[in-house]
């Protein structure tokens, strides 16, 4: 299962779960969901006492989904979360149909009343809040935020004029615009300025550090990745030859949080 590079010998089959993560990014799955998938498959294979997946089928997954209701006790949702990374193991990286899974015992889904707070309680919450987690807070109540999607805010989905902004790769991978409310405006606009005047102050802490005698600055440094990125002959952008790491898609635009 687990495939190596030999030396000196052809590339070995690259190990399952590495395959897995490979086809999560190309479809643009979210880092959340590779991590739950990931696990949940590695889980599963321990259950089956290591075998491969490609000796296993359909009676294996449902003797695992069974064991997590009966057994472990799992929420209905997690059961699921659990099925739907194995039908995505066998179909989408296997490349097998696994037949339709009713013996499954199914975890029963409680009937639960949301939990809605007053204005009043939300002021409290908020009151009791300051600073960045005061403003993600914020923009949870104020602007429908999920938690992920307010930490993953970028400076460019912001739009005070408009009094909106933008999600990119909200549930189910779509782009979505939600309200600004007004009390957020300004409170953002300070965010983001102490945000660029923070990088511009350790920037130049680092070039002191440093010992460089030449009056650099963040755009010193933006000029060099051009230069380096023109003598590559390769588009300006992030790249790995300009930060010396391997640069993640994920993480490429600045983030507010």
């Amino acid at each position: 299962m687990l495939g190596r590079m030999s030396e000196g010998g052809p590339a070995q089959e690259p190990r399952l779960l590495d395959q897995v993560s490979r086809a999560i990014r190309v479809r643009h799955y979210s880092y959340r969901t590779e991590q739950q998938y990931v696990a949940w498959i590695g889980r599963y294979i321990r259950f089956h006492g290591c075998r491969h997946p490609r000796s296993l089928g359909g009676p294996e997954v449902s003797a695992f989904l069974t064991y997590l209701a009966s057994d472990r006790n799992v929420a209905a949702a997690t059961q699921n979360q659990a099925l739907a990374a194995l039908l995505f193991l066998y179909k989408q990286v296997l490349e097998i149909e696994l037949p339709w899974l009713d013996q499954i015992v199914r975890s029963k889904r409680p009937k639960r009343l949301p939990v809605v707070l007053t204005r009043i309680e939300v002021r409290a919450v908020l009151g009791n809040l300051s600073g960045r987690h005061w403003l993600v807070a914020s923009l949870l109540y104020g602007s429908g935020l999920r938690l992920l999607e307010a930490l993953h805010l970028r400076i460019k989905d912001v739009d005070p004029g408009q009094r909106q902004l933008i999600v990119r790769d909200a549930k189910g991978m779509k782009d979505r615009v939600t309200v600004l409310p007004d009390s957020l405006v300004e409170p953002l606009r300070r965010h983001i300025a102490g945000l660029r005047a923070s990088v511009q102050r350790k920037v130049r802490e680092a070039i002191r550090a440093a010992e460089i005698e030449k009056p650099a600055s963040c755009h010193t440094l933006r000029l060099r990745s051009q230069r380096t990125c023109s003598r590559q002959g390769t588009t300006y952008g992030p790249c790995r030859s300009c930060s010396g790491t391997a640069t993640s898609a994920r993480h490429r635009s600045t983030r507010m949080c």
